[in-house]
């Protein structure tokens, strides 16, 4: 009796983990949706993310890492406000490639982010890499160009959408390569606290330079910047990085993967978004493609 109540806490502490993991992409998932069901311009939706982010964060660092961001090496301020910026045009570039493509097109192409991160890694720390990985990044890069010519095909406005996807994906790789450097010395909730900071000032000044209304919107746009920071934010990219301590950066990355997915399927319920043959087979060769690549990496 003992040993059955022991194995069944076990279980329970084992599945926590990956019910976070479940939330965390069924939250991220929502993203690219939330931006379309948007009517203010994509730069103000960046903004306003990640500012009513800081703010929903800002009690829990008052509390917690007031002592921690207040002892910040110089260095480590200076990476992470250099990370918000990456960040912020990550948002900039991939919210308004929703203007031009689909959903489904956007989000699979910002998958690559593992790739380019190899591409950063290998030209600035020299890192090596395997046989598979390199395969795993040519089906993936092949699947981004059978997307590309079938957007090509549709329209040239498509295409644009892609390459600012693709663009919002490189963006992303320098947020991530600069927080796993400066993620050894700093607490996740106050480098992210300090990144998103430093991401609103970039997208305040981005707007307030191309005379942007900071103001006059709808309530139902003000109900869409909320959920964005609750959901695809702090339910979404936290609880992931919560979970990297129970099951791991390989199984989390792949994880990861089921974005495309999520998103495409929403796009399908409210806006009746339905996928090209070459959206199918491109975006199954990227998935597959990142996924091999990934799995490399344990």
């Amino acid at each position: 009796m003992h040993t059955s109540v022991e194995s069944t806490a076990s279980t329970r502490s084992t599945l926590k983990p990956y019910a976070a993991l479940l939330l965390g992409v069924l939250s991220i998932s929502t993203s690219a949706v939330f931006v379309k069901l948007s009517d203010a311009p994509e730069a103000i939706v960046a903004l306003y993310r990640l500012l009513f982010t800081v703010v929903l964060m800002t009690p829990w660092v008052f509390v917690h890492g007031r002592t921690e961001l207040k002892s910040l090496k110089r260095k480590d301020w200076l990476l992470a406000l250099v990370s918000g910026v990456f960040l912020a045009f990550h948002f900039l570039f991939w919210f308004t490639s929703l203007a031009y493509t689909s959903v489904a097109s956007s989000v699979v192409l910002v998958a690559m982010q593992p790739l380019f991160a190899f591409i950063g890694t290998y030209v600035f720390f020299k890192e090596r890499t395997t046989l598979q990985a390199l395969l795993g990044a040519g089906v993936a890069m092949t699947g981004s160009v059978i997307i590309g010519w079938g957007d090509f095909r549709i329209g040239g406005m498509a295409l644009f959408g892609d390459l600012l996807a693709l663009l919002g994906a490189a963006m992303v790789t320098g947020y991530w390569l600069i927080g796993q450097h400066v993620r050894k010395n700093v607490s996740l909730m106050v480098y992210t606290y300090v990144v998103y900071g430093a991401s609103s000032v970039t997208l305040f000044v981005y707007n307030a330079f191309n005379g942007a209304s900071f103001t006059n919107y709808a309530a139902k746009d003000w109900w869409i910047f909320l959920a964005l920071a609750v959901f695809p934010t702090l339910l979404g990219h936290t609880v992931l990085n919560w979970s990297l301590k129970w099951v791991g950066a390989s199984v989390v990355s792949v994880s990861i993967l089921g974005e495309p997915i999520g998103a495409s399927v929403l796009a399908y319920a409210v806006f009746g978004e339905t996928l090209s043959v070459s959206q199918w087979i491109g975006g199954g060769l990227i998935l597959f493609g990142v996924y091999a690549f990934v799995r490399t990496k344990k």
